[in-house]
């Protein structure tokens, strides 16, 4: 049974994190910034293969540069730690080889790995995600479901390397929220920024060129005129539906 957890604290998370502007000059405790990290590898992932990688840059130059890269946002230039996110497309296989191993030394030690597991790790999971070189399997792929697809329901992507990239970036993306609210929880704010030199992001971290960055994330305490507008969403009516 999952444990019972006051839902004040989670409501209270959420609603007090804001994009930060601007950050006060007061540095971010490691261990704080290591669970943060902790808690993000704990989100929520396709076929648990964790398509994700976070920098935290430190170094002196590196980061004056990757202010630079951050078009000098008040942000990126004032806060205390940037993280850049980093989704990835070509580490699936290793990932998934050691998901491989985690489930044979739990089977080892008596844990029951129901034989569906073995079966989508094994054959499934490589049918799925393997698009052959420069994906070139995408479209045969793509044309195979379309016709088993006439008569029952299939999973219909990824087929090929864009589809790739969006199953990277969104799985990437929950592990940002996570780790932002993780930050917030304890009493520092984040701003996540999409205003950057993605190219120049990967030259500087020496990143594979097919690297995504769905963001950099400014971490630090904020300043109090640091939230620069009131909070301003749409009608709720208008993007939640019930059919």
């Amino acid at each position: 049974m999952a444990p019972e957890i006051p839902a004040e604290s989670l409501i209270h998370t959420i609603e007090t994190r804001r994009s930060i502007r601007l950050f006060e000059p007061v540095p971010v405790p490691p261990e704080i910034l290591h669970k943060a990290f902790d808690l993000a590898l704990l989100a929520p992932n396709s076929s648990n293969l964790q398509p994700w990688e976070f920098y935290r840059v430190t170094q002196a130059e590196k980061k004056k540069k990757l202010v630079e890269c951050c078009m000098s946002q008040a942000a990126a230039a004032t806060a205390a730690e940037l993280v850049v996110c980093v989704a990835r497309i070509d580490t699936w296989k290793r990932n998934l080889e050691c998901l491989k191993g985690q489930l044979k030394a739990a089977e080892a030690q008596g844990t029951r790995i129901p034989k569906a597991a073995w079966q989508y790790y094994n054959h499934l999971a490589p049918l799925m995600y393997d698009q052959g070189p420069c994906g070139v399997w995408g479209p045969f792929k793509k044309l195979i479901s379309f016709f088993m697809g006439l008569s029952k329901p299939m999973a219909r992507e990824p087929f090929g390397n864009n589809d790739m990239k969006l199953w990277a970036t969104k799985t990437t993306a929950l592990a940002c929220e996570n780790f932002m609210l993780a930050i917030r929880s304890f009493g520092f704010d984040t701003c996540p920024m999409e205003g950057i030199d993605s190219r120049r992001i990967r030259k500087l971290l020496n990143l594979p060129r097919h690297a995504l960055i769905p963001m950099v994330i400014a971490v630090g305490k904020r300043r109090p005129e640091g939230v620069t507008l009131p909070r301003l969403r749409v009608p709720r009516e208008w993007v939640v539906h019930t059919v």
